[in-house]
């Protein structure tokens, strides 16, 4: 089975294409994908978004998080064809709000579950991509991917995940990805 854990980062933020109803006008900067039947990372450029597509429909899962609403709506810009419905998708981010009815930050799930966060924060790598830094949005995205990898694995393992709360307490959610691996 082929697991592809995938992100990306954009060339512009939500103010600088008027909102966040126009994510397909933010431009990828920079795709990552782990693949686990080949065991490796890949980085695409926004030149390379048409191959990102197709490694990304030849998964058996693609594993992100908050992907289907924010990556997909970057890279459908890429595509004539509606990526979603050609891909089999396990949003962590949406399936965590399903069973608690919130939607935490990656960096929050990361470091109450595996104890490890996030390197930098999307604006960041927009900063960089207009700094020309590619090799930096490129690491740091790479990273998400493998942190988003690794909170997915915890959840098979143990069942539940875990999240800082805003009362910075930790909380636990029962989690049915076992069924997705």
């Amino acid at each position: 089975m082929d697991i592809v854990y995938f992100d990306l980062e954009t060339q512009r933020s939500a103010n600088d294409v008027g909102g966040w109803g126009h994510k397909d006008r933010m431009g990828m900067s920079v795709g990552v994908t782990y693949s686990t039947a080949l065991a490796t990372y890949k980085i695409y450029a926004e030149h390379q978004a048409e191959e990102l597509i197709e490694q990304l429909k030849g998964a058996d899962l693609v594993v992100g998080y908050n992907h289907i609403y924010f990556d997909y709506a970057v890279l459908q810009a890429y595509s004539v064809f509606e990526i979603e419905s050609q891909t089999r998708n396990l949003d962590l981010m949406l399936s965590i709000e399903k069973e608690c009815g919130i939607r935490p930050k990656l960096d929050s799930v990361a470091e109450a579950s595996i104890g490890a966060g996030k390197t930098a924060e999307g604006l960041q790598a927009i900063k960089w991509w207009r700094e020309g830094k590619i090799k930096e949005i490129a690491e740091y995205c790479a990273y998400d991917v493998k942190v988003t990898r690794y909170v997915h694995e915890y959840g098979v393992e143990n069942g539940f995940i875990k999240f800082r709360d805003k009362a910075d307490r930790d909380v636990s959610v029962e989690i049915p990805w076992k069924s997705a691996k």
